[in-house]
C-alpha cells in the first residue's frame, strides 16, 4: 500500500520544482521531506528521485507515480468535501412518502426549495400514501420517511423500531351549505345538531373515517352516510352541491367553492402531522435537514390555511 502523506510529497516536489518549496508547503522541514521520500524509494524498491547538479528532480518512475498521485490526491479531496457535505446533510439521495394533501401542499413546496437552491445536493423520490400504508412501507425499507398524521380522537401507534417528529396541528372544521340555518355557540358548531343530517366521508379503511365517526359518536349518534370519498376536494364540491356535511382538516382545503362555509367546532377535534423515520436513520445529516425544511414548510402552510379560514 502507497504511502498517500509520502505521495503528496512527490506530487508536490513535480509540481514545485524543489524540496524547499515542499517543505514550506507542507510546513515541514527540508531535511524531513528528503528523508520521507527516500523512506518511500525503499517501500517501492524503485529510484524515484535523483541528483541534477544541486536540485533534486524526478525520474522517470518518479514522473509516472506523481502524475497518478496528482489524480489520487484530486479524488481524496473530492471525497472529504462530498464527506463534509454529507456530515452537513446537504447531500444525499432518499425516499420520501406523504398522505396527498400533505404531499400537494408543504412537501411540494420543499421539493421546489431543493430543485431551486444551487446549494442543495438533497434529492427525493416521493409516493403518495395513507398513513397507514406509509408506516407500512417505512418499516419494510421501501421509504426513508413518512409524512404521517393523528387526530386528536384517534390515537396512532407507531410501529416498533419507528421514530415520529411533530410537524404542526391544524384543526377540522365543519362544511356545510351556507343555507344551513343551526345556530351557532359561540362561533362554532355543535356536531349535535347535525344528528340525522346527510353526511360525506372519507372511506372506511382509514383513520380519516374513524375521526368522523368518533367524532359524531361523542355528539351522541351515528353519521347517516350518503357519500364516501378520500378526496376532500370532492367532499366540498359535494357540499356545494347540498349532498350533505362533512369534517375537513384545514390543510384540505385547496379552495372553498361557493355555497360552503367552515365552522369551528364546540368540541375541537385536531389533525397533527408528523414526520416518521425508522430509529437507526434519526440522526442522518440528510433526514434531520429535511425534517427542518419539512417543519418550516409546513408551518408556513399551516398558517397561511388559518389565515384563509378566518377571512371565511
Amino acid at each position: 500500500m502507497i504511502d498517500v502523506r509520502k505521495l503528496r510529497m512527490l506530487a508536490a516536489l513535480q509540481r514545485l520544482g524543489t524540496i524547499a518549496a515542499v517543505a514550506d508547503e507542507l510546513h515541514l522541514t527540508a531535511p524531513g521531506v528528503s528523508m520521507q521520500l527516500a523512506a518511500l524509494e525503499r517501500e517501492l524498491g524503485l529510484a524515484l528521485t535523483q541528483r541534477q547538479g544541486r536540485r533534486v528532480v524526478l525520474t522517470a518512475a518518479g514522473a509516472v507515480l506523481a502524475q497518478h498521485g496528482h489524480g489520487i490526491l484530486d479524488q481524496l479531496s473530492m471525497a472529504e468535501l462530498e464527506l463534509e457535505a454529507l456530515r452537513s446533510g446537504s447531500v444525499g439521495h432518499y425516499t420520501l412518502t406523504a398522505f396527498p394533501s400533505a404531499a400537494r401542499t408543504f412537501v411540494a413546496d420543499v421539493c421546489r426549495s431543493l430543485l431551486t437552491d444551487p446549494g442543495s445536493g438533497l434529492d427525493l423520490t416521493l409516493s403518495t400514501l395513507e398513513p397507514e400504508a406509509a408506516l407500512a412501507a417505512l418499516t419494510a425499507g421501501a421509504v426513508d420517511l413518512a409524512v404521517i398524521h393523528s387526530y386528536s380522537n384517534v390515537a396512532r401507534e407507531l410501529p416498533r423500531g419507528a421514530v415520529a417528529n411533530a410537524l404542526g396541528s391544524e384543526p377540522v372544521r365543519l362544511a356545510v351549505g351556507t343555507g344551513d340555518r343551526r345556530p351557532l355557540q359561540g362561533g362554532a358548531a355543535r356536531l349535535g345538531d347535525y344528528n340525522g343530517a346527510p353526511w360525506i366521508v372519507p372511506t372506511a379503511d382509514v383513520t380519516c373515517y374513524s375521526m368522523v365517526e368518533r367524532a359524531c359518536g361523542l355528539a351522541g349518534f351515528r353519521p347517516r352516510i350518503v357519500a364516501e370519498t378520500m378526496d376532500f376536494g370532492v367532499q366540498l364540491e359535494l357540499v356545494a352541491a347540498g349532498v350533505g356535511v362533512a369534517l375537513v382538516p384545514s390543510l384540505t382545503v385547496d379552495r372553498l367553492p361557493d355555497g360552503v362555509v367552515l365552522h369551528d367546532l364546540t368540541v375541537p377535534v385536531e389533525r397533527t402531522l408528523f414526520l416518521a423515520t425508522r430509529q437507526p436513520n434519526a440522526n442522518d445529516p440528510g433526514i434531520r435537514t429535511l425534517g427542518r425544511l419539512l417543519a418550516d414548510a409546513a408551518a408556513e402552510r399551516l398558517t397561511a390555511s388559518l389565515s384563509r379560514a378566518a377571512a371565511n
